[in-house]
């Protein structure tokens, strides 16, 4: 089990840098704007997770492997090729950068899951759904504040909602299924309803002008 975790947070780690290091190009940042952003969005959402569970220091600074392999992958985006590839067209960079917004959300909801339980007295529902759920949002947060843009998760698609629908069904899933299937359905979920969201233009209500 801690082998798959491992591999889903170096997964997830390499997605969030993807989306956090593209909206520095977006915002023609220099290059340590670029790795900073890229390591935020990464590892910001499990700092959240583990002040919250009272993990301390956080894993991110007794394991530095997730902030290495964070900044060595944003320098590469930032290199003159791969960034005139992911900036030239908005459509691919509108692509990619919804591709691994999505993965990086599914992975780490569930990786924060596995974290809250291994870490909690019993099973609270309402905390193993919270936990996982500030996880996989929490670094996006970060990263659109420091950008100067609204958080992505209150003005696209189903964002938060989708962490919040897989994280239950893993959650309910927990002791009937094994840990493991209910991860890798809980990202299934997570990854599905994103993108159904995307192809048939869902998105929550949203507040009309207030004269």
């Amino acid at each position: 089990m801690e082998t798959l975790i491992f591999l889903l947070e170096i997964v997830g780690t390499v997605a969030f840098t993807f989306s956090g290091a593209m909206t520095g190009l977006k915002k023609k940042m220099d290059i340590f704007g670029v790795v900073i952003l890229g390591l935020t969005t990464a590892v910001g959402g499990g700092i959240i997770r583990d002040l919250t569970l009272g993990i301390t220091p956080p894993k991110t600074f007794q394991n530095p492997v997730y902030a290495l392999i964070s900044i060595f992958t944003a320098i590469l985006i930032f290199i003159p090729g791969a960034n005139k590839y992911l900036t030239r067209n908005r459509t691919i960079y509108e692509r990619i950068l919804f591709i691994m917004d999505t993965l990086g959300l599914g992975v780490f909801t569930v990786t924060g899951i596995y974290t809250a339980y291994e870490k909690s007295n019993g099973f609270n529902c309402f905390l193993l759904v919270f936990v996982g759920v500030i996880t996989g949002v929490g670094g996006g947060v970060l990263r659109d504040l420091l950008a100067g843009n609204t958080p992505y998760i209150f003005v696209k698609h189903v964002y938060a909602c989708a962490s919040i629908a897989g994280a239950v069904i893993c959650v309910l899933m927990w002791h009937n299924a094994g840990s493991t299937f209910s991860m890798l359905t809980g990202i299934a979920v997570i990854v599905l309803l994103r993108f159904l969201s995307a192809y048939f233009k869902w998105n929550l209500p949203r507040a009309g002008n207030i004269e």
